[in-house]
Order: C-alpha cells, then sequence, then structure tokens
C-alpha cells in the first residue's frame, strides 16, 4: 500500500499539469459536458460572447470583466475568486469526535478540508452530512469515532486555471470544493462552486448572508468584524472618530468606501490597510468587483497620539 503522504501530495503536484486535459475534457460532445459544459457553447472560438462583440483592453473591457457575466468564464482565473490559505478553515486528519463537532458548529462551514501534518498534505474532505448520519449533529451518536471512514475527495487546481474550466469539472466530478495548489505543490487557496456561479450571475445570498441588519460585531476590545456597506456615519459614532475629512464626507458613506479611497483600487483579500489615525483594515472578504467584509482594529491610545 503507497505511503498516505505521497498519495494525498500526487494529486496536488499534478494539478497544474491537469489544467490543460481538463480544458480538452471542455471540448467533448454536448451529451458528456452536462448543464455548465454547454455553456460553452455559447462562446465562439476566439472567445466571445454571441450576439455580443468582444471589448477591446481598455474602460469599456475592465467594466466588462468585473461585472458578472458569461464572459468571466473565460477572462477569469481561480485566483481571481479564491480565498486565501490563511483564511482557509480546515482539520487534521486526527481530529476527535467533539472537536470537529466544535468547528463545524463555530465555522458555520458544512465542508471542512483536512490534511496531515500541515494543509500542504491534504487528504479529502469532511461534509457536515456524512457526519450527521453516523454520529448526529452533535456526535451523540452511538460508535467509536474514525474521521477517515468519512473522507470524500478534492479537486485541484492550479491558481491559472480559468473558472470556466473548473466549473465544469466540479459539475462533471460533482463536487463542490477546490484546493487550489501552487508550482511547488502548496496549498495557495480554496475555492467553492458557489465562488464560481457569483462570477457570472451575481452575489448569491445564503442563510450565512441573513445577518444584514448586524453590520458589525465586536469580536474582542478594540476589533470589529463589519460588512464594507456599513454607513460610515454609524461606524464612526460607534467608535468615537472621524475616518474621513469634512471635504470627503459628502463623497463617502460606506466602510468599505473609507478603505478604497485610501488604496485608490479594491484590495485583496487578506490586504491590511492602514488608517492615518491608527487604525488598521483587515480584508476578510472580497472580490475583483468589491470589498464584502473587513476587520477593523482601533488603534492603541498611545499609537493614535504618538
Amino acid at each position: 500500500m503507497e505511503d498516505a503522504d505521497e498519495a494525498a501530495s500526487r494529486p496536488a503536484q499534478g494539478a497544474a499539469r491537469g489544467a490543460e486535459s481538463d480544458a480538452e475534457a471542455g471540448e467533448a460532445g454536448p451529451a458528456e459536458r452536462g448543464f455548465f459544459g454547454r455553456i460553452f457553447d455559447a462562446f465562439n472560438a476566439d472567445g466571445t460572447v454571441e450576439g455580443e462583440e468582444d471589448e477591446e483592453d481598455g474602460a469599456q473591457g475592465g467594466a466588462a470583466r468585473q461585472s458578472p457575466g458569461l464572459l468571466n468564464l473565460r477572462r477569469m482565473r481561480v485566483e481571481d475568486v479564491a480565498i486565501p490559505a490563511v483564511e482557509i478553515v480546515s482539520i487534521p486528519s486526527d481530529i476527535t469526535k467533539d472537536g470537529l463537532v466544535a468547528v463545524f458548529r463555530e465555522s458555520g462551514l458544512t465542508r471542512l478540508p483536512v490534511y496531515k501534518g500541515t494543509l500542504d498534505q491534504p487528504v479529502g474532505m469532511i461534509h457536515l452530512k456524512d457526519f450527521a448520519l453516523q454520529y448526529g449533529f452533535n456526535g451523540d451518536g452511538n460508535g467509536e469515532f474514525d474521521a477517515s471512514a468519512m473522507l470524500r475527495p478534492l479537486i485541484y487546481a492550479p491558481p491559472s486555471m480559468p473558472i470556466g474550466v473548473l466549473l465544469q469539472k466540479m459539475q462533471s466530478d460533482r463536487m463542490h470544493m477546490a484546493l487550489v495548489i501552487d508550482e511547488y505543490g502548496g496549498v495557495d487557496g480554496l475555492v467553492t462552486i458557489e465562488d464560481l456561479i457569483e462570477q457570472v450571475i451575481g452575489q448569491i445570498e445564503d442563510e450565512h448572508d441573513t445577518e444584514e441588519d448586524q453590520l458589525w460585531t465586536l469580536e474582542k476590545p478594540g476589533v470589529y468584524l463589519a460588512f464594507a456597506k456599513t454607513p460610515l456615519e454609524e461606524f464612526e459614532e460607534e467608535i468615537g472618530m472621524r475616518l474621513v475629512d469634512d471635504d470627503e464626507d459628502e463623497e463617502i458613506d460606506t466602510l468599505g468606501g473609507v478603505v478604497v479611497l485610501l488604496t485608490g483600487r479594491v484590495p485583496a483579500r487578506g490586504e491590511v490597510v492602514p488608517h492615518p489615525e491608527g487604525l488598521q483594515f483587515e480584508i476578510v472578504d472580497a472580490d475583483p468587483r468589491r470589498i464584502k467584509r473587513l476587520r477593523v482594529r482601533l488603534a492603541e491610545p498611545e499609537e493614535a497620539h504618538g
């Protein structure tokens, strides 16, 4: 029997080589391609959509790339939509039953990548449904706990893979999660099928997006987790501090707008943006078009005045 580490690393190391074969698979007949595969029938050979001109590079083309639509299936890459490795919620292969229940409960996720040793050695994923059917949602079912018995395979994709190719592969393999593997075989990020579909049809609101009425939460003293659309005036009142100058007050009305003003662009997930008053804005969730959520760290009193 082959070593578990070698078996786990083989698909990761071969992810980049699989990109070309996956693209070739996308040329299969309509009967074999499925629903998402047939989306590509709307494209001409040169990558344009039937009935729509292919915009040249520039302002018009840039706007098209940042808007939801079929063109994104070819133009956007996996690295454009994946969450970074530091934000991946994953579990070790030797996790206990109580530990697994705690991670499911705290994260609110239904699929968790599983690794052996480090995240760069993924061995699969565990689905909440499989755990609940065998042990109950609270883990109070009978039977000896065996995490390895619940492992499901994962898709491994290189950062440069077009999202349309990965979407088609997810549909054909009936998998909803993929790990992004860099050129050295390490885990670079994670992407779900929902992340890909949103680039075509726009934002998908799910049960975890219903907390819109609570625009921010206090994680710990001096640290807030907030939606980018949080009204600036309300948040300034909460922290007792002005974040924009008077001449900018009429132009900026959201917390995300402050960050864009500071950077002059839409920052990437994981990026930390400092504020002149000593605050730090950490981008928790964003896509190429907009910021979704951010973490605000207030300055210590001596930092604010130093």
